[in-house]
């Protein structure tokens, strides 16, 4: 999945080196991981034994694309309470996509390199997802 980032990191406003403010979601550094981990998420859905498991698989996909929506949303939204709503639930899908992480592992449908590869992605997330959540709340007590 790494391999896959720097296609997304030219999306970053980068001025004489220093990170600007994003203007848009999709400048967002906690939405761009998650569309690669959605990724990863469909590549892995897509192999055997896994795709068999249709209910599985449409789970974990519909997680995977909850936190990247959520983040839009939240983006999008003008009211800072419903801002960070949308924040939380995203997430909260990360730590779903974590989780299920885990029956993809017991169940063989995944190897451990690729359940770390998993784990790695929704942790980063998921701080990311956080680091947002915590500047609303130092812009609302400023």
């Amino acid at each position: 999945m790494g391999d896959r980032s720097s296609e997304f990191k030219d999306r970053q406003s980068l001025v004489g080196g220093e990170r600007v403010s994003p203007r848009s979601f999709e400048d967002l550094e906690a939405w761009q991981n998650a569309r690669l981990l959605t990724s990863e998420i469909y590549r892995l859905c897509r192999q055997n034994p896994l795709n068999a498991d249709w209910g599985l698989t449409s789970q974990l996909r519909r997680a995977a694309v909850s936190i990247m929506n959520n983040l839009a949303e939240g983006w999008e939204s003008l009211h800072p309470d419903e801002k960070k709503q949308f924040y939380n639930y995203a997430r909260r899908s990360c730590g779903e996509v974590r989780s299920t992480s885990y029956v993809l592992l017991d169940n063989e449908y995944i190897s451990e390199k690729d359940h770390e590869t998993l784990l790695s992605s929704c942790i980063c997330t998921g701080m990311l997802i956080s680091g947002l959540i915590r500047s609303l709340a130092s812009r609302k007590s400023a």
